[in-house]
């Protein structure tokens, strides 16, 4: 179980691959974006050259002021995607944008050479037992997408043996064919191991269409389900439940489907709450389904006995504001971790009364026995159930930590791990087992590739099970990774990672890359970038700056870059940023930034405070058009946001949007040169964002050297293409632009 979910907001996802099944997909992408094969109108555009005038868009102004403060929008217009003149407008953009890249394209080519040279494109994961078959992914020479599979266990030990025969569950290849974008979700076999019901979105829009999958003859039946988002099965496979979403992608209805086609789909719970999110889960003992509640900073938690689908839903905490909790079951005893003494929770446990008499009274919460007590230096972020030991996901020191308990005796044991600077994980989706004698675990680091662990709980060893292939003589010891701390206007301390080429660092300032999120909680780890090496191996620094907003060191540190707080985001980025000229990494004319969906706010931000501080700057999705698009409360996520950001309905919470809200803080002057990214079909960050911020910048901006550049996929949505390969292209994309600013074209990368 999970505090957060990571899929929430403006979000940017970790893979472009599609979704993981059972945690299996190898991480071998990056954030990409696509550029779509559209074709733009032919128009006089520019090049690298800068010879000709980039598009200006028309002026046609609104008057969105609130609150007294006249506020005057000329590109507002710029949302209506089925007006002929938009559509021209954003193919122009795309038509420049291609004429710029052009002198380019060699590079391009190059640096996609390099990232594909690095994969090993036939590869399988490693495989995850449940009940009695073994789990997998494969991904093939020259195919896009991942081939989902399974081999029956051998023997009463039910042991895997790779020569066992195959089933193909699902070759997301053959769902893609004759398609611009394939995306895949909720898969899950039904616990008779006879059906998986899996979801598919053609556009990006983050619309799933739910099937059942008949696994004996490999058809699909005849139902289907829209707007789906998350998915359980009862445990005798008879029913499926299944959530879906609104209009405004709020998924707020929870149902009932039964195979067997005896009754209608029948609504099972509404949550009608605009700031609340439904998902659904199950206990690690397979006992219980749990259907979750979530704001933004409170949760809900209702149980249903697998073995009884057709009973009530049993509330076990009443939602209150800022009350946060995730549940597990064992041997009759519930699992609680709590945030009712501190936001970096607690780990209680108490007895599951009958579920007639739930829900919980607060004095059932002031008895329960406290496990692990809160503390303000480390927060419990998850946690896995074993039968006979449990496993606690704790963020300590700006690291993700591992610590295993005998349930027995209840002492911790710590997983132990060289690098100082690390991210291990663990969850449900690695661990199918709950009788198991082992934890599955993900290990990596900015020189260490993505590594898949086994952790004996009675050894206490760890069994490195697969470490991701890094084709082309990969060596870690040629790179150093190391941790400073920059000091916050505020006083606060910031950590900073860093990872470069030992051989290439040099005395002084060198071109670096700083990345930064800093929203939602979530946490920008360091991890390995398998295309990341490009720019290392030609001597460039890249540096992840862990600002306020994000949860890297734990939940205050989230609550402290939120709301009325927000602006220490961006202060903590610029904090970072002169920490790294100051300590001799770079300079501002070889410092280049980049940030995705929250992560492009980030970027417009602190470009509109420093625009001095910064060579160039990469914004994937980016969220620059607040105000207008905290008061559309008909658009995905404003309403369940306004706990987030604010809502802009309220005076004062509209001030402390109004002082940062990128869009509407352009100001005439000299900018960095500045590459935009969206997807035309983005739900979550719509792409008038990013046309808007461009259209507005091209009338402002004082420095034509510096180009500024708006790039659409017009197939895609928040993600990005769907396709591995084309993402690594489009990765390749944006670095020729990065290495164009660092003067880098004719670098070569050096060779071990």
């Amino acid at each position: 179980m999970k505090i957060a979910s990571k899929f929430a907001g403006r979000s940017l996802p970790a893979s472009l691959s599609p979704a993981l099944f059972a945690g299996l997909l190898m991480a071998q992408a990056t954030l990409t974006m696509a550029q779509g094969p559209e074709a733009a109108k032919p128009i006089p555009v520019a090049s690298a050259s800068g010879q000709a005038q980039p598009p200006m868009a028309e002026r046609r102004p609104k008057d969105v002021s609130i609150h007294g403060d006249t506020r005057i929008d000329d590109f507002f217009w710029l949302r209506e995607k089925q007006q002929p003149e938009v559509m021209a407008y954003l193919n122009a953009e795309s038509a420049y944008t291609a004429a710029w890249f052009q002198p380019l394209a060699g590079l391009q080519e190059r640096l996609y050479q390099e990232i594909l040279g690095r994969i090993q494109q036939k590869d399988e994961a490693v495989p995850v037992r449940e009940g009695g078959w073994w789990y997998s992914s494969r991904t093939l020479e020259g195919a896009q997408y991942p081939v989902f599979i399974r081999r029956a266990a051998q023997g009463s030990e039910r042991r895997f043996d790779p020569a066992a025969a195959e089933q193909v569950l699902l070759d997301v290849n053959e769902l893609a064919k004759g398609k611009k974008f394939m995306n895949l979700s909720s898969l899950m076999v039904s616990p008779d191991g006879q059906r998986l019901a899996y979801s598919t979105d053609e556009t990006g829009a983050r619309d799933f269409e739910l099937k059942i999958r008949d696994l004996g003859t490999g058809q699909d039946l005849g139902w289907r389900a829209q707007k789906v988002a998350s998915v359980q099965w009862s445990a005798d496979g008879r029913y499926l439940f299944y959530i879906t979403s609104n209009e405004a992608k709020r998924r707020d209805r929870l149902w009932r489907h039964a195979l067997d086609g005896s009754t209608p789909d029948v609504l099972i719970y509404e949550d009608k709450d605009p700031l609340y999110n439904l998902d659904l889960s199950s206990t690690a003992d397979g006992r219980f389904l749990s259907l979750i509640s979530r704001s933004k900073d409170a949760s809900e938690v209702r149980l249903l006995p697998s073995r009884q689908p057709l009973s009530p839903w049993a509330l076990l905490l009443p939602r209150k504001p800022g009350q946060e909790y995730a549940v597990e079951h064992r041997e009759g005893q519930l699992y609680l971790l709590s945030n009712d003494r501190g936001p970096n929770f607690r780990l209680v446990r108490l007895p599951l009364p009958d579920l007639k008499r739930l829900p919980l009274k607060p004095q059932h919460l002031a008895a329960a026995k406290e496990l692990i007590a809160h503390r303000d230096e480390a927060m419990l972020e998850g946690l896995t159930m074993f039968k006979t030991h449990l496993a606690l996901q704790v963020r300590e020191q700006g690291s993700v930590k591992l610590r295993v308990y005998d349930h027995a005796r209840f002492k911790p044991q710590e997983i132990p791990f060289e690098q100082a600077v690390y991210t291990a994980t663990s969850n449900r989706g690695l661990n199918r087992e709950y009788d198991s004698g082992s934890l599955r675990l993900s290990y990596q680091s900015m020189t260490t590739p993505v590594s898949v662990y086994d952790y004996e709980f009675a050894s206490r060893k760890l069994h490195l099970l697969k470490r991701q292939a890094v084709q082309g003589g990969y060596e870690p010891a040629r790179y150093e990774t190391r941790r400073i701390w920059a000091q916050a206007a505020d006083g606060t301390q910031v950590p900073v990672s860093l990872v470069w080429a030992k051989q290439l660092r040099r005395t002084g300032p060198q071109p670096l890359l700083l990345q930064g999120y800093g929203s939602y909680g979530n946490s920008s780890d360091p991890r390995f970038s398998l295309p990341g090496l490009s720019l290392l191996d030609r001597g460039v620094i890249i540096a992840v700056a862990h600002v306020r907003g994000g949860g890297d060191l734990g939940r205050r540190w989230y609550l402290e870059g939120k709301l009325a707080k927000k602006m220490n985001t961006f202060t903590d980025f610029i904090a970072a940023s002169e920490a790294l000229v100051a300590q001799g990494f770079t300079e501002p004319s070889q410092l280049i930034i980049t940030g995705g969906s929250a992560g492009g706010l980030l970027m417009g931000a602190v470009t509109n405070l420093r625009p001095d501080l910064f060579k160039a700057v990469v914004a994937e999705v980016p969220f620059v058009d607040v105000i207008n698009t905290m008061l559309d409360e008909s658009l995905p996520l404003t309403t369940e946001e306004f706990i987030e950001w604010g809502n802009p309905k309220i005076a004062e919470q509209y001030r402390w949007m109004r002082a940062y809200s990128p869009y509407d803080n352009l100001k005439p002057g000299a900018y960095p040169a500045i590459l935009a990214r969206t997807g035309l079909n983005d739900s979550q960050v719509p792409y008038w964002e990013a046309a808007k911020y461009v259209a507005k910048l091209r009338t402002l901006k004082s420095n034509a050297d510096a180009p500024l550049l708006f790039d659409i996929n017009m197939t895609a949505g928040h993600g990005g293409a769907s396709g591995r390969f084309d993402g690594m292209k489009e990765r390749a994309k944006v670095y020729s632009f990065m290495l164009q600013q660092w003067g880098l074209t004719e670098a070569r990368p050096s060779k071990p």
